[in-house]
């Protein structure tokens, strides 16, 4: 029996948004020859997102490649609700740095063109951004992926601390109530 009988095809559900592209020029005896490079951003809508660049003579072929380079890279990230991020964070590339908080249900996505091609693909559907530095695609989604891998949950820190996770997150009103037993 073939693998792909076996295995159901994923990559039909995958969302992809085409960042940036780039026509580049290569200097030749005769003159130039151009060609291009390609952006893309992969993602599943449920957590999983990655990136990839391309380049080829024609735009399709670089989209493609970007794409496949992209599904090659795939992390994981840990949402909250399936709608935002678990904290804030920053992350940064190069001269770009980028800061994104986690935000309340009907904020919505908040962020630059690139940063918004990535939540999007993520699934994430509250979140503010900010860039810093560099406004270079490339820089600023490679920034953004390094702050998505800084992402924990409550569960992943509670295993690797060995506790459970209520001994680490604390509701609102289990706080206030444990400062005023203490006063």
């Amino acid at each position: 029996m073939a693998r792909a009988e076996r295995e159901p095809r994923k990559e039909s559900e995958l969302t992809e948004k085409l960042v940036h592209i780039n026509r580049v020029a290569k200097v030749v005896k005769g003159g130039r020859r151009f060609g291009f490079a390609a952006l893309v951003v992969v993602g599943d809508q449920k957590g999983k997102v990655g990136f990839g660049k391309g380049k080829a003579k024609e735009v399709p072929e670089a989209i493609r490649k970007a794409t496949e380079a992209a599904k090659k890279n795939m992390i994981r990230v840990p949402l909250r609700e399936g709608r935002t991020l678990h904290h804030d964070i920053e992350g940064r590339h190069g001269a770009g740095k980028v800061v994104i908080r986690s935000a309340q249900p009907g904020t919505g996505i908040i962020a630059g063109g690139p940063m918004r091609a990535v939540f999007e693909a993520l699934g994430v559907q509250d979140v503010v951004t900010k860039s810093l530095g560099t406004s270079n695609p490339y820089n600023m989604v490679r920034g953004t992926f390094d702050a998505l891998t800084k992402q924990v949950s409550p569960r992943m820190v509670a295993s690797r601390r060995g506790k459970k996770v209520g001994d680490i997150v604390t509701r609102r009103g289990e706080r206030k109530a444990a400062s005023e037993a203490t006063e």
